[in-house]
């Protein structure tokens, strides 16, 4: 007789086009249904930033932010994160990208923890329309051939995130 797990039921509203879009994504993918979808989506995030050789190392972050312009408050918002975070804030450049978008791009130096709170409170910033971001520690250059960045790119509006790790990059003998 094999284990019984009881799950709680959780309401959870959101636009219904996103809804939409992840019922279409759980049929596309083969998943049961929307709640294995966002049980993964919520697994997937939690553990996002508990990768072990983060932890307890000095790191370079890259945020990049894309956003409309004439319909929202996010060049606001993110003047004030940018003001909140000066201590991990090394660098900040504001362009323009199309007829009526913006991008703000953040380079933070600090701990696993001060830039995983400085993206969080990016991510639960709305309006805004992608969020990309990498990772890679500073503390221990060493040889090229043992760095390895870590990216994640974020669409909010999708609830779908993906996770690149580039492998390290051998050394060639001359």
């Amino acid at each position: 007789m094999g284990m019984c797990y009881y799950m709680s039921v959780v309401s959870v509203s959101m636009p219904e086009e996103l809804l939409e879009r992840i019922d279409q994504f759980a049929d596309d993918h083969g998943y049961t249904g929307r709640s294995e979808v966002f049980r993964e989506a919520s697994r997937n995030l939690l553990e996002e930033f508990e990768d072990k050789r983060l932890e307890n190392r000095e790191l370079m972050g890259i945020v990049t932010v894309v956003f409309d312009y004439e319909t929202t408050n996010v060049e606001e918002k993110m003047m004030h994160l940018r003001h909140e975070h000066e201590d991990i804030v090394a660098s900040n450049f504001h362009s323009h990208v199309g007829g009526h978008h913006c991008m703000e791009l953040f380079v933070l130096e600090g701990s696993l923890e001060t830039i995983s709170t400085f993206v969080g409170k990016i991510r639960a910033t709305k309006n805004t329309l992608t969020i990309d971001y990498s990772v890679l520690p500073v503390d221990d250059f060493g040889p090229l051939a043992e760095m390895t960045w870590f990216s994640i790119q974020i669409h909010p509006n999708s609830m779908i995130g993906a996770t690149i790790s580039i492998p390290q990059i051998g050394s060639h003998d001359s």
